[in-house]
């Protein structure tokens, strides 16, 4: 951070977002009507996929994809993109057509991915972590014509796909054994093996007409209650990305009275630490686009491993990592730490969970090159709606920062009936050029979150003056104790700020009389010790007594999440129904 002593802030966050955004800048905005309402965008966004797989490709032979000792240059996974498009092509799927998208994070993932974007079908990556029949809702949900799969996605499929009427024929990557239908086929005939791919055709960029607001995604959402939705996203979406973090950090020059520097056309590669699923919005708009556009290298896991995670670090010379506030924290208490430099990193990010405020400090001093920074966003809200870093952090970091430019958060009564003031808590709404269309097939669950351009994220939050957000807990996980609110993250805030505690979450305990108890969960950090009553006590002393958990159980290892980063509450409850 800055160590100038300059009264913080030198700008305020309008006027910040004024200059950043005046005609000419490269965060210049337009105003455009999207399905009828007026709305801020990003004037030089890419309008579309195919310029962004451009821009994308003109990064030539610097290197775009690690995984374990496979590397793919810019150049090689555009030819292996294009020689999809044709394939698919080929095989009479065009636009509007749904392409279904399963693997963990491979290289063979990017390039399926922008291969369908290409000829205007709706890529429709599907949670790699669901089960079979959990699959087979989501094809048969999404009616995808078309299925790229990794081998241990094919085996939870094979006996489902009698039950998906539309899907016509698989793809299979990394598959060695013998094909086990007749609709299915080896990727590698198509492009080979991820270090042939700079060897392939230089392709044909497919003719399909792309506009900014035409469908290019669905994006299922985690599914915690209910089935799962898919999110039906547009490539204006899933680009306003590359401008709200870009423009994020140029706003932090302007907060702490500095010029916003030019671009370094000099500087070494960025390389960022892909430890986050890319069928997550966080992995796929957030990061896959923005590295894409920038020229960065990703390096991907297989699964998360701290000191796996630090190994890549030391060889990629990475600059960022992150993902959700327990890989940061992961990071950071390792034993193993000092055996590794990881004095490339730059910056150190989350969102998808909250984080304790202690996590800022820490992130400091244990890595003096970088920057802690974290957002709020989720599946509707194509990942990116706040930003928060730098010298903003610092002053608030129990905050998920300020809306970027182009978005507007507001916080409403319970009905939806009337805006609340600066500093009441109630429902977060948002909107902007991010938001997107509605859900798949879904009318009515469409018109109950989606009104007038805003979209109800069912988030308990309020804002203060300058327009900072304060994510208080989802609307449906808050405890009411005897006629109490209690806001679960308060809590599990405070049980981060003892030393011995790495992970923490607060769960209802139904109780006969009061109708629900807090019951807290808590993963301890390595070599550290407590006790039940000693974090209850801690508790006590910092919030009121109604808050303080009836119980309070330690868990062997970090605690159960789904793909998305959010922490399986279900699980969690079941210890106390026991």
């Amino acid at each position: 951070m800055s160590s100038s002593a300059k009264p913080w802030p030198a700008m305020s966050l309008a006027e910040a977002h004024r200059l950043l955004t005046r005609p000419g800048s490269p965060f210049e905005m337009d105003e455009v009507a999207i399905r009828g309402v007026r709305t801020r965008v990003w004037k030089n966004a890419p309008p579309s996929l195919r310029e962004l797989f451009m821009l994308g490709r003109s990064h030539g032979d610097k290197t775009f994809l690690v995984y374990e000792d496979e590397r793919a240059s810019f150049e090689a996974f555009a030819r292996a993109a294009l020689a999809i498009a044709a394939e698919l092509t080929a095989r009479g799927i065009g636009k509007g057509d749904r392409v279904a998208l399963v693997m963990r994070n491979i290289p063979e993932w990017p390039a399926v991915f922008f291969g369908a974007a290409l000829i205007g079908a709706i890529v429709t990556p599907l949670n790699a972590w669901w089960t079979g029949p959990e699959l087979e809702y989501g094809l048969v949900d999404s009616g995808s014509k078309v299925a790229f799969v990794d081998a241990e996605r094919l085996e939870r499929i094979a006996e489902h796909l009698v039950n998906c009427p539309d899907l016509k024929a698989i793809y299979v990557g990394r598959y060695a054994d013998e094909l086990p239908h007749p609709i299915v086929r080896r990727l590698e005939d198509i492009i080979g093996r991820v270090d042939d791919w700079g060897a392939l055709p230089a392709g044909v960029l497919p003719d399909a007409a792309l506009a900014p607001d035409d469908d290019a995604t669905i994006l299922y959402t985690s599914g915690t209650t209910g089935k799962p939705k898919g999110a039906l996203g547009t490539h204006r979406n899933m680009l306003s990305n590359i401008f709200a973090s870009a423009s994020a950090a140029a706003r932090n020059f302007l907060r702490r009275g500095e010029a916003v520097p030019p671009p370094d056309l000099e500087a070494p590669q960025r390389s960022m630490l892909l430890s986050v699923p890319f069928f997550h919005a966080t992995g796929c708009f957030a990061v896959m686009g923005p590295a894409l556009f920038a020229g960065a290298k990703l390096v991907l896991m297989r699964k998360w491993d701290a000191e796996l995670a630090m190994q890549l670090i030391a060889r990629e010379k990475v600059s960022s990592a992150g993902g959700v506030p327990t890989i940061a924290w992961q990071l950071i208490e390792h034993p193993g730490r000092a055996k590794y430099d990881l004095s490339s990193l730059e910056s150190v990010s989350y969102g998808g969970a909250p984080s304790a405020p202690e996590l800022v400090r820490k992130i400091v001093e244990t890595f003096p090159k970088s920057l802690p920074g974290n957002g709020w966003g989720m599946t509707e809200t194509s990942a990116t709606c706040t930003q928060h870093s730098a010298e903003d952090y610092a002053h608030r970091p129990d905050s998920c920062g300020p809306a970027v430019a182009v978005c507007d958060l507001k916080i409403m009564s319970p009905d939806g009936a009337r805006p609340l003031p600066v500093g009441e808590v109630g429902e977060l709404w948002a909107r902007g050029p991010n938001i997107v269309k509605g859900y798949w097939n879904k009318p009515e669950a469409t018109a109950e979150t989606f009104v007038d351009g805003w979209v109800r994220t069912g988030d308990l939050a309020r804002l203060d003056e300058e327009g900072f957000c304060f994510i208080i807990d989802r609307a449906k996980d808050m405890l009411i104790r005897g006629g109490e609110n209690i806001y679960c993250i308060e809590v599990a805030n405070v049980l981060y700020e003892h030393p011995a505690v790495m992970d923490a979450a607060l769960v209802a305990v139904p109780h006969h009389t009061l109708g629900e108890e807090p019951g807290a969960v808590v993963h301890l950090k390595p070599g550290r010790d407590t006790t039940e009553d000693e974090l209850r006590a801690f508790i006590a002393g910092r919030l009121a007594a109604f808050q303080v958990p009836v119980k309070v159980v330690f868990w062997p290892e970090t605690l159960p999440r789904n793909a998305n980063g959010k922490i399986l509450k279900t699980e969690l409850k079941k210890i106390f129904a026991s």
